[in-house]
This record gives C-alpha cells, sequence and structure tokens, in this order.
C-alpha cells in the first residue's frame, strides 16, 4: 500500500504523465501485440525497452492513483523524460503515420496522431 511519501512522488508526476501517456490500457495493450510494436526500439534481449515500458505503462493504466508506488512514480518520470525528448525529434509531417518515430512512441503510450 502507498504511503504518503508515495502518494507525494505520484503527485509530483501526476500532470504530466497525463499528458504523455494519451493512449488507453486497452489501445495501448492492442497495439503491443502487433509486429509493427515489436519491431522497434533498443533492444535489451529479446525485447525493446519501450516495448517492455509499455507492458508496465498498461499495469499503471489499471492501478488507482492511490495504490501507485515509489518505484512506479519513477517509471512514470522515465516515460514521461522519453515522450517529451522522442517528440522534440519530430520527422516531417509527411512520414509521420507509418514512421518507426511514431511507433516506438507508441510503445510508450503516446500517439502523437491523437
Amino acid at each position: 500500500m502507498a504511503g504518503s511519501d508515495q502518494h507525494s512522488e505520484v503527485d509530483e508526476v501526476w500532470a504530466d504523465w497525463n499528458e504523455a501517456v494519451n493512449m488507453s490500457a486497452s489501445a495501448l495493450e492492442k497495439w503491443l501485440d502487433t509486429e509493427e510494436s515489436k519491431a522497434v526500439g533498443q533492444k535489451e534481449g529479446g525485447e525493446s525497452v519501450g516495448h517492455a515500458s509499455g507492458r508496465r505503462i498498461v499495469t499503471l493504466l489499471g492501478t488507482r492513483k492511490k495504490d501507485l508506488t515509489d518505484a512506479d512514480a519513477a517509471h512514470m518520470r522515465k516515460v514521461v523524460g522519453y515522450v517529451h525528448r522522442h517528440l522534440a525529434q519530430r520527422p516531417a509531417k509527411e512520414e509521420i503515420e507509418n514512421s518507426r518515430w511514431r511507433y516506438s512512441l507508441m510503445n510508450w503510450g503516446h500517439d502523437p496522431l491523437t
């Protein structure tokens, strides 16, 4: 169970998290099952870092705010940082829809076309 310290950690990242993660848990879960999702990202073993993060994001989206921990808040901050950095590398508009750039962002719960 999350205590007051953990809750304040979550509170600090909550608004940024909700802005960065714009995909629902069900949409993200469906996306993660696609070949496009599995084909992008930096691999650590068989799965990319972003794909593993996406699976954790699905879990976080299904967790009540009051039940989130410090470790959850740390991952939420990691997601926010990744999304912000990756958005700054946006390619030309005509290249976005089927781009590896978009697919990587979607693994982290953010669809730039939404």
